[in-house]
């Protein structure tokens, strides 16, 4: 059930922003003072999240939609397909085609979407570690679009970022070699300004990858009936049936007040097994959520975004910012049932919360244990050591100030490249949020891990491999990680935002990896020194 302050709170009617004003957006997005924060809060109190149904009535006009009850939870979960591959000398090689499609998200109303091989979302690709794995890409939409390997390890020329367009039409084959632990990965697109809405129209898939320890540590893993991917996304709607793409003032970026969970509201998965491992991943563009079950109980966390944890992680919640990933396994009993929850996330000491999404809370997808349930191998009690980083394997130390859409002074230019690694150098970045609202940290190519907090030890839960974490204003995060395989002094990997309005309002940094000798990393502010190529 919905609670919170604005639990029968309707949406504001709207207009959506032109086309040539939502790539402008970035000039007016700079929260310099009170009053606009003020603004932005406003604004928000009037669209603040709330899951239900909606208007039978639901006109011809483009004004959102009117909240009214929760869904029934009774669509059965959606299982996104795994790819068909095949092995072709060596390679194996998937296929994925974007493409436009509709959907009936809610009854009485059809939805335009975009989806790989499929209406909306896309199939699970999944591989295994030391395989040589290719994608072909072909793009079937009206505009040009991109697909990124979230969290992948692999040559900047094969990332799909905004350097590796796909035009209307046309076909890219990205390939590489499976060469990281297993992990829950993503695919997503990477437009150059465009990034927000290509996912918000529904271009996300995951990328499963498998390895020896994670064959041999009892995590259930049978896709689909054991091993579930759960993509959780937010939207709005329009009463002509779009998605409403507006943000309405809001600084992180558009919060939705319908929860879809791999594509479908109000969703149930009949559990059939003593334990049920869900790979959780938070694709919406902006909110960020505190996942936990209704009865409290607790689960083990066992992996985060690059991988698997040193041991199970005993906990009953876990925050997840836009991008990333946590997989849990949570016990049943037979005959009982639980909902999957968002509580109110804590977002650290931002400007009015609710503004944010920080006093939302929501149902996200119903657990139904069968009367009977098949046995589950218990969980090892160590996975595989992680090896941590200490300030002395710094060869490098680079400093990160995040404010309004820029880093270090300086919104992305995408002709320019701002950071220049060393090949096999280990680096360590001090991060902070100067604002007073959210930002996360998504960096390409690498898995990092946190050293500290503000000069702390990070929680158990941080202790992992992440490519992706949040970022709590007024926080400083070092972070380590190390550049190695692959070098290309001519096309750049991405630092980024991973609030996609943020992102594409130009919070996004380009560097490369290169057998020379580092750039000079200068202290915030200094624009001129220690940047370019």
């Amino acid at each position: 059930m919905t609670t919170g302050p604005a639990a029968t709170e309707c949406a504001t009617a709207t207009t959506r922003e032109p086309e040539q004003h939502r790539a402008q957006r970035w000039r007016r997005g700079r929260m310099a003072g009170p009053a606009i924060l003020l603004g932005a809060v406003l604004i928000t109190v009037a669209t603040t999240f709330t899951a239900c149904v909606f208007d039978a009535n639901f006109g011809q006009g483009g004004s959102p939609f009117t909240p009214k009850d929760p869904p029934a939870f009774d669509t059965a979960l959606p299982i996104p397909p795994l790819a068909e591959s095949e092995v072709v000398d060596g390679v194996r090689v998937f296929s994925l085609t974007a493409g436009e499609g509709e959907m009936r998200f809610v009854d009485g109303m059809t939805t335009p979407t975009w989806g790989f091989d499929g209406d909306y979302l896309g199939p699970t690709l999944r591989a295994h570690r030391g395989e040589q794995v290719a994608v072909e890409v072909e793009n079937e939409l009206p505009e040009t679009t991109t697909v990124h390997w979230h969290g992948m390890h692999l040559p900047a020329a094969m990332d799909g970022g905004p350097h590796q367009p796909i035009e209307p039409g046309g076909r890219w084959r990205p390939e590489w070699r499976i060469d990281q632990p297993a992990a829950t990965l993503w695919y997503h697109p990477h437009p150059h300004g465009q990034t927000e809405e290509h996912v918000l129209r529904g271009l996300s898939g995951m990328f499963i990858l498998e390895d020896e320890s994670s064959d041999d540590v009892g995590l259930p893993a049978q896709y689909g009936v054991d091993d579930i991917p759960l993509i959780v996304q937010d939207k709005r709607f329009r009463s002509n049936g779009e998605f409403d793409f507006d943000a309405q003032g809001n600084e992180v970026g558009l919060l939705g007040n319908v929860i879809l969970t791999n594509g479908a509201w109000g969703s149930v998965f009949n559990v059939t097994t003593e334990l049920v491992r869900l790979r959780i991943l938070n694709g919406s563009s902006a909110r960020t959520y505190d996942f936990a079950f209704d009865d409290r109980r607790a689960f083990s966390l066992v992996a985060t975004d690059g991988g698997l944890l040193g041991a199970p992680l005993a906990t009953d919640h876990v925050r997840l910012s836009p991008g990333e990933r946590a997989e849990i396994v949570v016990g049943v009993a037979p005959g009982t049932q639980t909902m999957l929850r968002s509580l109110p996330p804590d977002l650290g000491e931002v400007a009015a919360p609710f503004a944010y999404g920080g006093t939302d809370e929501f149902d996200v997808l119903l657990l139904r244990a069968a009367a009977e349930l098949q046995p589950s191998a218990p969980l090892a009690e160590r996975f595989a050591e992680i090896d941590r980083f200490v300030e002395a394997d710094a060869d490098t130390t680079r400093t990160f100030s995040v404010q309004d859409r820029e880093i270090n002074g300086r919104r992305m230019d995408i002709g320019r490249i701002d950071e220049v690694m060393q090949v096999d150098s280990t680096e360590l970045w001090e991060v902070t949020n100067r604002d007073l609202f959210p930002h996360n940290w998504h960096v390409h190519d690498v898995q990092f891990q946190v050293l500290d907090i503000d000069g702390a030890e990070p929680p158990p839960e941080l202790l992992g491999w992440k490519d992706t974490i949040y970022l709590e204003p007024r926080r400083q995060y070092r972070i380590m990680m190390r550049f190695e395989d692959y070098v290309d002094d001519e096309k750049p990997y991405m630092i980024h935002c991973h609030l996609l309005l943020h992102e594409d309002e130009g919070l996004m940094s380009q560097f490369v990896v290169s057998r020379g000798g580092p750039s000079r990393n200068t202290d915030p502010g200094d624009a001129n020194g220690g940047h370019g190529h």
